[in-house]
């Protein structure tokens, strides 16, 4: 049994995680927010404490006896990781043995504007670690959910479906230029959130890149599924790399970002940002992952993304 602490533990990744972490009914649990300490029950061995993440000093007080920090802190919203420096920082100061920053999703960040803030992050841990280890620390890569692709259809319990240009309801994608043949890793969440909760109990040294692979497939290979799962067609439409490039998507339809990072009064300003990153992201093979905590977790069985698919349409109109 160790002590756990999640940082950003509202968040619906995080919910998964701290979900099946306490079903194991071994580890302590703290859940740090920066808001008053919510009426309402918790799960037997979680526990909310108030955090000030502008306090390194105070922050560390937090975090004694705690062996490992998830970080959840949503980055795009964190100007200048200043709240994840300084939780690093603390948890340094404060005798943390493990960190995983908030990554949670693909290897690269090229042409994913939003997640900025992660490639500093790594950068900041490293240069810390440079001379000598003096946190271990993780980066969790599970590239895509695949329950992504069951909107409008929920198939987790905490994670809200996301509308991609990838569309299995109306069989229909977006596809940068003739470009479908960029890999793509898809992980389910229950796979995803059951290898995290290993890697908490894991005796070894955590691997710097933690990736997390389900299924490795192409964007072709994928819309191939969608077609034989849907049973139909799929109406492709092949965007301009340039008009990407460009902040231009020229499309007859476009996915909103329905995502807690996105304020509603921005969903529609930021829509091409988010379509156009995507597409140029899928072909630069952003979302491949490798498979470090496959290799050092042989016994876990991956659900393969073909099989959820079909069963997770199975008998959708």
């Amino acid at each position: 049994m160790v002590k756990i602490a999640v940082a950003g533990g509202s968040g619906n990744v995080a919910q998964e995680i701290i979900d099946t972490l306490a079903a194991t009914n071994k580890h302590e649990i703290l859940l740090l927010s920066r808001k008053d300490i919510p009426n309402q029950d918790t799960a037997p061995g979680v526990t909310w404490v108030k955090a000030n993440y502008d306090d390194p000093q105070e922050l560390a007080k937090t975090l004694r006896s705690v062996h490992t920090v998830l970080s959840f802190i949503d980055a795009r919203l964190d100007v200048g990781n200043v709240s994840q420096r300084n939780l690093i920082d603390a948890a340094i100061r404060g005798g943390v043995k493990r960190f995983a920053p908030s990554e949670w999703a693909s290897s690269s960040v090229k042409y994913l504007d939003w997640y900025r803030n992660k490639a500093e992050i790594r950068e900041y841990l490293k240069e810390l670690n440079k001379d000598h280890r003096v946190i271990e620390y993780c980066l969790f890569q599970p590239g895509l959910f695949v329950n992504y692709f069951t909107y409008p259809y929920n198939s987790t319990k905490h994670i809200n479906d996301l509308k991609l240009p990838l569309d299995f309801n109306n069989r229909r994608a977006l596809v940068a230029d003739d470009n479908d043949a960029g890999k793509l890793t898809l992980t389910t969440v229950h796979d995803f959130a059951s290898v995290v909760a290993q890697a908490v109990e894991y005796d070894g040294v955590w691997p710097v890149v933690g990736g997390i692979k389900g299924s490795e497939l192409t964007l072709g290979q994928l819309i191939g599924i969608g077609e034989k799962v849907r049973g139909g067609h799929f109406a492709i439409e092949r965007l301009k790399l340039d008009d990407l490039k460009a902040g231009r998507v020229k499309a007859s339809w476009m996915p909103k970002a329905a995502h807690r990072s996105f304020p509603e009064q921005q969903i529609e300003a930021l829509a091409t940002m988010v379509v156009s990153g995507l597409l140029l992201s899928f072909s630069a093979g952003a979302w491949n992952v490798t498979d470090e905590w496959n290799q050092l977790l042989p016994d876990h069985k991956f659900t393969q993304a073909e099989e959820f698919l079909f069963e997770a349409w199975n008998g959708k109109p």
